[in-house]
């Protein structure tokens, strides 16, 4: 009774909330993605990381810029010898420009910029897993809806079957064994009810995490999107353009250009180097002035194998880039083909459900017909109610399957994105920042305003 009574508050909740909300527009599928995308925040840490490897492409462009420090020093001496104190300060500026270090400072910037091109390929795939889970939760909510409300109708029917039972027994024509039958049918149909509103509570919860904010009613998902015409010709696209597949293939590309760096790392360097420094005792008496100017070769000799160790490194990694393509090739393909299979599955459940569908309403209506002239039994209504409650919910599931199969097949394609489906949102453009950052400017410039306007648009700062 009291597992009854939390559940029937339960579903009187839900349907003051459907109440309230049929006043409002329907929730459609587009809807459900598109708070996905604004919600998460999967996508907002992952667009923090590709703002930090944009940073990586400005800090290898600042090796190729002058360096200018400054030191500042005071100083206090005392000779006990001469008896002689003495105060001083210097100011000394440096500044130091690399001329020619064989390309390597070229490899580091091109090792970050594909590094850059990986971790944006990575966003789009990260953007595909958040609108797969948003069209999951979508569907999966309807169709436990449909199923609570199949649930409560099969209830009901169930309820007439059992006081129609009463009366034929009260006149003699069934036993007392067919009114128990029904009793236990519809003690059963509580229960089965009762779990599947159970089910959509939790599926109602799981809406609010992915999208973002409670349901309301959801109305049906529309056309399906369009994918490909063969699984041959969907595996063909998802190689070419699948984000998981280009990450791949820039991080080959990255590891190509960490090879150059370290084999540029063997040999010598040139720099220039220039220094200016200003001395007062602090008296008047006595000012210093330096300026001195020079151009260092250097390289390394000997250093214990360690840069013969960083090539075949940078050779290691770049293999096991390769082995990543190759894999992520394998992967794209197996998911493709999974996913189709699960398409037609799905597309061949839906059409037997529906068939099924109007052979137990047929048969439903004829035994009931049967029973009432004497011919069947309260059980063989029962039966035949449960077959058809059966295949209801049966195509209830098949088509929440099919829509959930189909949006997967296009996510193996690497077509779902919010461009590819014009959803509207306000789109988070992975150019903007690297734009700004790329020829690393510094805060006091004018490029470094329009960053600090950027990072406080983001709330970052």
């Amino acid at each position: 009774m009291r597992v009854k009574g939390i559940f029937g508050k339960a579903a009187t909740g839900i349907l003051v909330a459907s109440m309230a909300f049929s006043m409002a527009k329907a929730d459609t599928l587009a809807d459900a993605m598109a708070g996905a995308y604004s919600h998460s925040g999967l996508l907002d840490q992952n667009r923090a990381l590709l703002r930090a490897a944009d940073e990586g492409v400005a800090q290898a462009n600042a090796a190729l810029r002058p360096i200018l420090n400054y030191a500042a020093t005071a100083a206090h001496s005392y000779n006990s010898t001469t008896n002689v104190t003495s105060n001083t300060a210097t100011i000394t500026l440096s500044l130091s420009q690399l001329l020619h270090d064989w390309g390597a400072s070229q490899a580091g910037i091109e090792a970050q910029k594909q590094t850059v091109l990986a971790t944006r390929q990575q966003l789009i795939s990260i953007e595909q897993n958040v609108l797969l889970a948003a069209v999951d939760a979508y569907m999966n909510l309807r169709r436990d809806t449909e199923i609570v409300a199949l649930r409560e109708n099969n209830l009901r029917v169930i309820t007439r079957e059992l006081r129609a039972a009463n009366d034929r027994f009260e006149v003699g024509e069934i036993t007392r064994t067919d009114v128990a039958t029904a009793e236990a049918r519809l003690a059963g149909a509580r229960a089965e009810l009762a779990a599947a509103r159970g089910t959509l509570m939790m599926s109602q919860e799981i809406y609010t995490a992915v999208v973002g904010k409670r349901p309301g009613t959801l109305s049906a998902p529309g056309a399906f999107p369009a994918t490909a015409a063969s699984a041959s010709a969907a595996s063909s696209l998802a190689v070419r353009s699948h984000p998981d597949m280009l990450a791949a293939q820039y991080q080959v590309a990255a590891a190509e250009a960490g090879i150059a760096q370290a084999r540029a790392a063997m040999r010598p360097s040139t720099s220039l180097s220039a220094n200016l420094g200003f001395t007062d005792d602090l008296r008047g008496t006595t000012t210093t002035n330096t300026r001195s100017l020079s151009v260092t070769a250097s390289g390394p000799i000997y250093q214990g194998g360690l840069i013969s160790s960083r090539l075949r490194q940078a050779m290691a990694q770049r293999d096991a880039a390769r082995g990543g393509l190759h894999a992520t090739r394998h992967n794209i393909r197996q998911g493709v083909g999974i996913a189709w299979a699960q398409v037609l599955s799905a597309r061949a459940q839906t059409a037997a459900s529906q068939e099924q569908i109007k052979a137990a309403e047929v048969a439903f209506e004829g035994v009931r017909e049967e029973a009432s002239l004497g011919s069947r039994t309260t059980l063989d209504v029962l039966n035949a109610e449960q077959e058809l409650l059966n295949a209801k919910a049966n195509a209830v599931s098949a088509q929440s399957a099919e829509y959930t199969a189909t949006y997967s097949l296009l996510a193996s394609m690497g077509l779902l994105t919010v461009d590819h489906l014009n959803l509207r949102v306000q789109r988070y453009d992975p150019e903007a920042y690297y734009n700004l950052v790329k020829s690393a400017p510094v805060s006091r410039s004018k490029q470094g305003a329009q960053l600090d306007k950027v990072l406080k648009a983001l709330g970052k700062e």
